[in-house]
């Protein structure tokens, strides 16, 4: 299918700014996408036609939401293909859903001296929970390495995981080298030892295809702002047998069955897990989101990207001095680079000014930087509005700020 890529860049009004007085060109996607006017006009209908707490009122307006946030819920389990759509919880993103698993499933699971499985090419966001998790169970929290290309030593799972291991927690693509991770080997490794996975889908939701029966994950978790909806707002997937199994990670409001000064017993699934009045307008606009990317086609904004990638990467590799950081096999549309000498804070204001948004720093994965030893990079990350017109206009940008630095 041959894509209206101009046409799609009308859905996003955003670009149609000036930054700096120069046309805006936006290449931090992996950070948080930009909203197509589907997505905004969904979120302003809320606050326009109707508003009540779901679940909770019985006038028109509270039911009107409830049908619509449900309906998200429905939505969330076709596009994942989760068994059940009680085992689709609304979060406030990816990084809420590692957190409620970190403390309800290890609260349930986790003893002294067990062992939790991380890579070491992960978010802290699926790094710092588990050290938490670790320090109150006195577990321990082990590191899958990876070559340098940047691809997982999948093998090493053989002499990580013991008797005493209960989760491997990894994601399924990287936000900082573009490596998109061999999954279902993972987790085919880790489930013929007994032990569970949670992948972690930020970086992955929005450019792969995501089939939870198939992957045969455990938990899955992803934020709704990086597949071009709202900020605080995702979902956690989890096993209906896990979760019944898990205590509630957050209590309060819809969460409980009965409340009495003598004992409380809880709602059952998927409530258990979404204390207090939801975010329902931002998770009104995710549904609207998915509706937008359904209707184009994953497989379609998938093979776009690609096509962007290799030619921003063949691009990039003429600048001299170009060092790009993550050359696997398997990437999706990250590029994290590195120009001669020049520092990526520096490269970023440059090509701010310039009117480029790119990211610069660490992003978020620290211990990946020590693992190249560089401090930080600056990341070009592609979208379904990216065209190579602002690629070619990247790259000599880039060049002529590299001259400037060095």
């Amino acid at each position: 299918m041959s894509l209206d890529i101009q046409s799609i860049r009308k859905d996003f009004p955003i670009l149609e700014q000036q930054v700096y007085g120069k046309p805006y060109i936006y290449f931090d996607s992996a950070a948080t996408a930009l909203r197509p006017l589907q997505v905004l006009n969904a979120v302003t209908k809320i606050y326009k036609e109707f508003n009540g707490n779901p679940h909770r009122g019985s006038h028109y307006m509270s039911n009107q939401t409830t049908l619509a946030y449900e309906a998200v819920r429905d939505k969330v389990q076709k596009f994942i293909n989760a068994p059940s759509r009680e085992e689709v919880i609304f979060t406030k993103g990816a990084t809420e859903g590692v957190n409620l698993v970190a403390y309800s499933f290890g609260d349930a699971f986790i003893s002294e001296g067990d062992e939790i499985i991380i890579t070491e090419m992960e978010h802290h966001a699926n790094i710092v929970p588990w050290q938490l998790l670790a320090q109150r169970k006195k577990a321990k929290v082990k590191v899958l390495p990876i070559t340098d290309r940047g691809e997982l030593i999948v093998s090493e799972l053989d002499n990580l995981i013991t008797p005493k291991t209960k989760l491997v927690a990894v994601n399924m693509v990287s936000n900082v080298l573009g490596t998109v991770n061999p999954i279902q080997d993972i987790i085919e490794k880790a489930h013929s030892k007994n032990v569970k996975v949670l992948i972690d889908a930020a970086q992955g939701i929005q450019h792969v295809k995501t089939d939870v029966q198939k992957l045969d994950c455990d938990f899955l978790v992803f934020s709704g702002h990086k597949i071009y909806g709202p900020t605080g707002v995702g979902c956690l997937y989890g096993k209906k047998d896990l979760l019944d199994a898990m205590p509630p990670f957050l209590s309060g409001g819809e969460m409980i069955e009965k409340v009495s000064f003598d004992g409380t017993t809880f709602n059952s699934l998927p409530y258990k897990f979404e204390a207090g009045t939801p975010n329902f307008t931002e998770v009104i606009g995710m549904g609207a989101a998915l509706d937008y990317v359904n209707n184009i086609g994953l497989e379609n904004i998938a093979a776009y990207e690609h096509e962007l990638l290799e030619y921003a990467t063949l691009k990039l590799k003429q600048i001299d001095g170009m060092r790009i950081f993550g050359d696997a096999d398997n990437k999706a549309s990250v590029i994290s680079f590195l120009v001669g000498s020049a520092h990526h804070y520096d490269m970023g204001m440059f090509l701010d000014k310039m009117g480029f948004a790119v990211r610069t720093g660490h992003h978020c994965a620290e211990p990946l930087m020590d693992r190249y030893g560089v401090h930080g990079t600056v990341r070009v990350s592609l979208a379904i509005y990216n065209t190579k017109e602002e690629i070619d206009k990247l790259a000599a940008a880039i060049e002529k700020v590299a001259g400037m630095l060095q």
